[in-house]
């Protein structure tokens, strides 16, 4: 564990862990177009990439990780890509359920799982339930997922239960906004990390990360590795904190 082992110097601060980590898994397709390959190579090398990276964040102590894997605009790729992403998704969920049960993880899927075949959305479930007494790490796999839609589907809550009388309108504020998005219960992002170098949030936890702090890395996400992430950790530990304030 590459983090853990850095040696510090005597006047040196301990480093701080962020509670929550998002990932923006970008640049597999540019990944298999540098080397000619098939957009599916870069696909799976990422999926790779995503196993070692979660465990670690595991391993490390971090409590939420939160990677974007398919976002609802990606069902605009060529039918051959999306096809190849959801062989993809069924053989990682496959693998979870035959390998992970040793693992403290708990996996929980955020987005709207309607979009997915009855087999994957089938899989999903089995793999939360199979997780959900687990007491380690929570890790959010974002599919189907959009933060604009995710805050639409708060709003229609939230609007179904004022129109039921359960909800007074008086009492509408970010908490319980918060409490109706697909990550309620769980802290807000400390830190998102986006390799590829693209300066874009692309619709990922709007909301959740008001006070996020951002690190954009130029490299593609099939070739990120555990140092990066230390390395990410780090300029975290270097920012300046102050929501708002002095």
């Amino acid at each position: 564990m590459a983090f853990l082992k850095k040696k510090k110097s005597a006047a040196e601060e301990p480093k701080v862990l962020p509670q929550h980590i998002g990932i923006i898994m970008d640049g597999n397709g540019r990944w298999a177009k540098k080397r000619m390959l098939p957009r599916s190579a870069g696909h799976s090398a990422g999926a790779k990439v995503f196993r070692t990276i979660a465990r670690y964040c595991s391993d490390i102590g971090i409590k939420y990780l939160t990677v974007y894997a398919f976002s609802t605009e990606n069902w605009r790729r060529p039918q051959q890509e999306i096809d190849a992403l959801m062989k993809l998704f069924k053989e990682y969920l496959n693998e979870a359920l035959r390998d992970f049960q040793d693992d403290s993880i708990v996996v929980k899927f955020i987005g709207d799982k309607s979009g997915f075949s009855d087999e994957i959305r089938a899989l999903m479930e089995e793999t939360e339930d199979g997780s959900k007494d687990r007491d380690g790490m929570v890790l959010n796999i974002a599919m189907n997922y959009g933060s604009r839609d995710e805050i639409v589907r708060a709003v229609k809550k939230i609007s179904q239960g004022v129109k039921k009388g359960e909800i007074d309108i008086d009492s509408i504020n970010e908490d319980l906004v918060n409490d109706n998005l697909y990550t309620a219960g769980q802290p807000d992002p400390d830190l998102i990390i986006r390799p590829s170098g693209e300066y874009r949030i692309s619709n990922f936890m709007l909301w959740q990360s008001a006070y996020t702090e951002f690190v954009i890395m130029n490299k593609l996400w099939p070739d990120f590795t555990k140092e990066d992430l230390d390395e990410a950790i780090d300029i975290f530990n270097n920012r300046n904190r102050r929501f708002g304030g002095v």
